[in-house]
């Protein structure tokens, strides 16, 4: 008798999840279909915007394009990537090493491997990064000699990937980074969020400091390595931000929220497209990439609906980040 009640319980919790994701799923269904489109179509355009920026004459739509197959793991579309680790741009190949290494991209071991004689140490970097991540040595030695660059970007690139890596050993030298008075301001943030990443809650006072910034990029940032660090007081300290007077800062929280599964920036993202508070002039391209990130995040039916107008904008830039979105909708 007792086990007939729970079998029968179990289905009945079995049956309310399916119609809990038959809900959502004829939300989206509803949502797209207002704008003509179906979730396959959507992915479909999604796909092929990236694939166009894979091969752009932009290197910097290059590189977001590869870092977009990272994001949303697809594979197939790394062979694409995998050829840009020969590209003419150090920072192109620098995001393609570091898609091999995101997605431990076996394939590409024999094309990484050549890049640890790179000319540029940012791209060796990358490199040690993705076979490290292929079952390979640590490069303790070449991360020592980044850290210790006077090259800020150099400094900043190893700080990032220190951070990736997942390695709490690192967290001494990043620390010694972040305080290191030759650190720019870029590198010492760029150093916090890895520290963030690493789960180094004493982290949390400076991160704390960069929310309540007066500048809004600093805000920005700190809402980043908030989100890396995903802890119950960060998201509380995230939620704070969703009144800031910057649409853009409102909307970089809103989708870290909905990184940590919190959806209550959604009425923030909402008001960007059709609220009255959000002038013409304060939907800029970079607002309305941003816009397109939280959606990807948030993922609810209501915001879903904007992508397709997103996927076809002007701007290369947004239809990347459109495209990032709908390719992590499932």
């Amino acid at each position: 008798m007792y086990r007939s009640i729970f079998v029968l319980l179990s289905i009945m919790i079995l049956m309310g999840c399916e119609k809990g994701v038959q809900t959502k799923e004829s939300g989206i269904s509803q949502a797209l279909a207002e704008k003509g489109v179906n979730l396959e179509s959507l992915h479909q355009e999604a796909r092929d915007i990236v694939k166009a920026g894979l091969t752009d004459e932009n290197p910097r739509v290059r590189t977001i394009a590869v870092e977009v197959v990272a994001t949303t793991k697809q594979i197939e579309m790394m062979p694409e990537a995998e050829a840009l680790l020969t590209d003419d741009e150090f920072q192109v190949r620098f995001a393609a090493a570091l898609a091999v290494g995101d997605l431990k991209y076996a394939p590409a071991k024999q094309t990484v491997g050549p890049l640890m004689s790179d000319k540029n140490l940012n791209v060796r970097l990358a490199a040690a990064y993705a076979l490290r991540r292929l079952g390979g040595q640590s490069y303790d030695n070449l991360f020592s000699e980044a850290l210790a660059s006077r090259d800020q970007v150099v400094r900043s690139n190893a700080a990032l990937i220190l951070g990736k890596m997942g390695d709490k050993s690192a967290l001494p030298k990043l620390k010694a980074l972040l305080h290191d008075s030759q650190s720019t301001d870029k590198t010492m943030i760029v150093a916090a969020e890895a520290i963030a990443r690493l789960g180094d809650e004493s982290i949390y006072p400076k991160l704390w400091a960069m929310l309540i910034s007066t500048y809004a990029d600093d805000r920005v940032s700190g809402i980043r390595a908030m989100g890396a660090l995903g802890t119950v007081p960060a998201r509380n300290a995230l939620i704070t931000l969703l009144d800031d007077r910057v649409v853009e800062v409102r909307l970089a929280a809103a989708e870290q929220l909905g990184s940590l599964g919190d959806t209550s920036g959604e009425p923030e993202v909402k008001d960007f497209f059709v609220g009255k508070s959000v002038s013409e002039a304060e939907r800029t391209n970079r607002a309305k990439a941003l816009a397109a990130l939280a959606i990807g995040q948030i993922k609810t039916p209501a915001l879903i609906g904007y992508l397709p107008d997103l996927l076809k904008n002007n701007s290369k830039g947004v239809r990347l980040s459109a495209a990032q979105a709908a390719l992590l909708i499932d």
